[in-house]
């Protein structure tokens, strides 16, 4: 019998959530211009910028403030029942634990992960979506205009995080990683460039994807629309805004979703996201190596030029952000 999403699976030991990532910029009215202009709900928290969705309880990231952009430290969601297993996991595979970053909680288990990162393992409520996210579509023909009126328009605004990706010099290593301490699931993958993973516990298409760089560093945030105009609606509204650059729309083949790239003013993307595949809690999801033909999209504009570059490898490694 196939699990559902509702089948108990007591035996899965597995991160549930991207709970939270952080990360610096070095402006961060510039950040709070960019994100709030993207639809999410910026908030101040102490010294950093919180990145809510409007109507969702969860916060799904923080910004401080540095002298350049970098990925500082991410937090992983597990189950309260899985706090001592997995204690006892990293220490069976003697997983390096380390101190919490300057300014993080000190609270669960914080480990070394791929490429040095920062990696926080906390109980926390599921915050990854246990189903498939809304979808919109036109109405059917009917004899009466059915396109949205652009003098009616409301603001875009995401319904949740979706995944992150991250650079890694070593994808096949950082995969293991994932799969083996972390417990999360290979969904598909184009040999060692990029790999996208899945919790166990049901999530989008991935919850963490990687791709090859030089190091560690924050590709790109992606958060889910409920329609592909709600996709050309946050094109059109970045533009606006004075965030014309990105990728898309498109749609991508591995996760299915059609997207809109928005660059940030440091190199990396902020994604809208609609109608990604999703896992469902227990089932197995046929991972597979694609050509790299696959592994970009299936239609779009042409990659800019320097849609993967990691700009954080040229960022100070002893910077520090102010928090």
């Amino acid at each position: 019998m196939t699990a559902t999403a509702t089948t108990p699976r007591a035996d899965f030991l597995a991160a549930h959530s991207v709970d939270e990532f952080v990360f610096s910029v070095p402006d961060l009215e510039e950040a709070r211009r960019f994100y709030t202009a993207f639809g999410l709900d910026v908030r101040d928290e102490g010294v950093a910028l919180a990145l809510h969705t409007f109507g969702h309880p969860h916060r799904w990231a923080r910004v401080f403030a540095g002298p350049s952009k970098r990925l500082l430290w991410v937090s992983l969601g597990i189950r309260g029942e899985d706090a001592q297993r997995f204690d006892r996991h990293l220490a069976e595979r003697e997983v390096r634990r380390i101190a919490a970053p300057e300014g993080a909680p000190a609270e669960g288990l914080w480990i070394e992960g791929p490429d040095g990162l920062a990696i926080q393992l906390r109980v926390a409520e599921k915050s990854s979506p246990s189903q498939p996210a809304p979808r919109e579509y036109p109405a059917e023909n009917r004899n009466e205009g059915r396109s949205l009126s652009r003098s009616k328009l409301q603001p875009v605004r995401p319904l949740y995080l979706s995944h992150v990706l991250f650079f890694s010099a070593d994808v096949p290593a950082a995969t293991r990683f994932y799969e083996e301490v972390l417990g999360l699931r290979l969904s598909d993958k184009s040999g060692d460039v990029i790999a996208f993973l899945h919790s166990p516990h049901g999530s989008d298409h991935h919850l963490i994807a990687l791709a090859k760089s030089g190091g560690l560093g924050l590709h790109h945030s992606s958060w889910c629309v409920s329609s592909i105009d709600s996709v050309g609606r946050g094109t059109q509204q970045m533009i606006e805004a004075g965030y014309p650059q990105g990728w898309g729309v498109g749609r991508h083949v591995l996760g299915s979703n059609y997207f809109r790239y928005v660059r940030d003013p440091w190199g990396s993307f902020a994604e809208y996201s609609f109608d990604i595949d999703f896992v469902e809690a227990g089932n197995t999801w046929p991972a597979a190596d694609h050509p790299g033909e696959d592994s970009l999209y299936v239609w779009g504009p042409a990659l800019p030029e320097d849609f993967i570059t990691n700009h954080e490898l040229s960022a100070p490694l002893t910077e520090k952000a102010t928090r």
